[in-house]
């Protein structure tokens, strides 16, 4: 493959060699060709991260709550970086009271707030491993983690903790390679696996995405502010969180209902927004559906507009230049609707639509960007750059602090040294976790002379922006000895229009796959309409016609993509409910729980004897 713009090659491929698949050759972003970013001066450890910014901005705003003023959600009330680390010091005086010592594990357990970093925080001024705990995990896997980890102490909501005296003795010494979280993994089989996650990784993601940001002129400063609202027991926003804690800036919780998470943002007012696409899926279902139901002038200015900025953006123009006039006239109250000062908006923990992250390039005047990463690479690995449209649908080239490379997977032919590299992600770097608690043998299975094999599948694109094609455990064979990749099947069809989600199943006793789609309301509402079907949602998703509909876009597709006779799907079932955690078909991040799915399901998998 020719050189990629972003990229830097690093190492030469290797062809297969004594039963070993062959290797893609490893790369480096085009920011870091004269090497990785250097260690920044004093920090040293995540406890660094807080106290330098104490030390340059004692007065800026930290951690804001929502106060209540008779009853109702009144504006956001602060407590300084100062004030914060003064509570700190207290807290942790009270922890070393208990006899807790450096090296102890502690838990914390409850919803994202300004106790919950403060808790964090006084774990890391004295070396304590923290050890995040949350409701989704279920009862079973928090007693598993309790034990598996050996809490001595642990944090939760609505417990008061011993004041204790405001003085400061001597913070233990604290190593780079030191671990300052034990971060558990859902996963969708199995118990959780322990994360071991080191002050070097966090500390090494700071100065790589401090680069990046810097190289495309969106640097962070001490006057951003972020709504936290993703669990902070995740490492997305865990890591976002260490980021804006560095750059002094400011960190703004909600109230936690999602109902309400409008109403917060719109009152905060953030410069920057991550989200998980399931969030950013519900807001461009919200905001076409108000378009839908404006008037046809309305509906036609929009669309010209949108049409017009869209095209701009894809000929080159940057987000602001796009379309100034209708940045203004039409697409301002989408941008005020996010509180008016987002600028960028990064997505995460799963793949968002192309079609999704094309609107809201468009319609929210901001900068949208995907990125990608594991809990065992400290989130952050690629993450696409700001103006560049060619990227939509990829998760960008990598961040200037990893080297990443393709591993052909023979079996589901993936060639990684073909004229289209694919194969699976294998990532090398100092972000890279020390290993799974208690389980070597886990450890060893993913972390192989130095990279760590991600399990996902990658595509690199022609300009090094790489793009997640597939699973490369979610593989089985069908009847006739065809392999299904089925995460692969599921990322094509989950492009058709009119469907919100998919889940493809099939097995090696029968030679078809069948589907289980969420259909999206509005659409099959107007689908319904437009052909004379009458009925509420659900009984428009057990409509046999309704079915046949789906069934025959989904074959569309399907064709258009040149899928495989046996990859078409032979029937499908319209579940009105999204998959969710509440009937544990989802883990917290979002990702299928097959197993579980297979048993939830089973009733219309057996009315296609399957």
């Amino acid at each position: 493959m020719s050189q990629m713009k972003y990229l830097i090659e690093v190492e030469k491929g290797q062809p297969a060699k004594d039963g070993k698949p062959s290797i893609g050759p490893a790369y480096r972003s085009i920011f870091a060709k004269d090497g990785y970013p250097p260690p920044i001066p004093g920090l040293n450890s995540c406890w660094d991260v807080f106290r330098m910014s104490v030390e340059k901005y004692p007065n800026s705003p930290m951690l804001g709550r929502r106060e209540t003023v008779d009853g109702k959600a009144g504006k956001y009330v602060w407590q300084t970086y100062q004030q914060v680390y003064d509570i700190v010091i207290k807290v942790g005086n009270a922890i070393r009271s208990c006899g807790v010592e450096p090296g102890a594990k502690c838990g914390i357990y409850g919803a994202n707030s300004a106790e919950w970093i403060i808790s964090m925080e006084a774990c890391n001024a004295h070396g304590l491993y923290c050890v995040p705990l949350y409701d989704t995990l279920g009862a079973g896997a928090i007693e598993y983690i309790l034990c598996h980890s050996e809490i001595s102490i642990a944090f939760t909501e609505e417990k008061k903790i011993p004041e204790g005296e405001n003085k400061e003795y001597d913070f233990p010494e604290k190593k780079k390679s030191d671990i300052c979280t034990i971060m558990y993994t859902s996963g969708t089989t199995g118990d959780p696996k322990g994360v071991m996650i080191s002050n070097l990784n966090i500390i090494t993601l700071i100065a790589g995405v401090k680069r990046v940001l810097e190289c495309v002129d969106e640097k962070l400063t001490s006057k951003d502010v972020y709504l936290s609202y993703l669990p902070l027991a995740h490492i997305f926003d865990r890591v976002i969180e260490e980021l804006f804690i560095f750059h002094g800036a400011s960190i703004g919780f909600w109230r936690g209902d999602v109902k309400l998470l409008v109403e917060d943002i719109g009152e905060l007012k953030p410069s920057i927004f991550c989200a998980v696409p399931r969030v950013l899926d519900r807001i461009y279902g919200g905001l076409t559906q108000k378009i839908s139901a404006g008037g046809l002038l309305k509906k036609t200015l929009f669309n010209f507009a949108y049409s017009r900025k869209l095209s701009n953006l894809k000929g080159g123009s940057k987000t602001d230049e796009a379309s100034p006039l209708s940045d203004k006239l039409v697409f301002s109250k989408v941008r005020q609707g996010l509180g008016g000062n987002v600028r960028l908006i990064l997505s995460g923990a799963a793949p968002l639509a192309s079609h999704v992250e094309a609107y809201l390039r468009v319609v929210t005047c901001a900068h949208v960007l995907q990125g990608y990463g594991l809990t065992e690479s400290c989130a952050g690995s690629f993450v696409s750059l700001p103006n560049d449209m060619s990227m939509l649908g990829t998760v960008g080239p990598p961040v200037p602090n990893v080297d990443v490379r393709l591993e052909s997977v023979p079996e589901m032919n993936y060639d990684a040294l073909s004229s289209t590299p694919r194969g699976e992600i294998c990532i090398r770097g100092d972000t890279l976790f020390s290993g799974y608690y208690k389980r070597d043998d886990l450890t060893e299975e993913v972390l192989i002379d130095g990279w760590f094999h991600t399990g996902d599948v990658g595509e690199w694109q022609p300009d090094g922006s790489m793009k997640i094609i597939d699973r490369k455990k979610n593989i089985f064979k069908l009847s006739q000895g065809e392999y299904v990749a089925v995460e692969h099947l599921e990322n094509i069809y989950g492009g058709t229009p009119g469907i919100d989600s998919i889940w493809v199943y099939g097995n090696s006793f029968e030679s078809y796959l069948v589907g289980v789609v969420n259909p999206n309301k509005l659409a099959l509402e107007k689908w319904a309409e437009e052909n004379g079907i009458s009925g509420d949602f659900n009984s428009l998703c057990e409509n046999p016609k309704a079915k046949e509909h789906i069934l025959q876009e989904l074959s569309k597709i399907g064709k258009e993509k040149k899928l495989k006779g046996f990859e078409f799907l032979k029937a499908v079932h319209l579940d009105p409910e999204p998959f969710d955690m509440e009937r544990d078909l989802l883990t917290p991040t979002y990702k299928k729980k097959r197993p579980q799915l297979l048993k939830y399901y089973q009733v219309f998998l057996s009315s296609t004897s399957i």
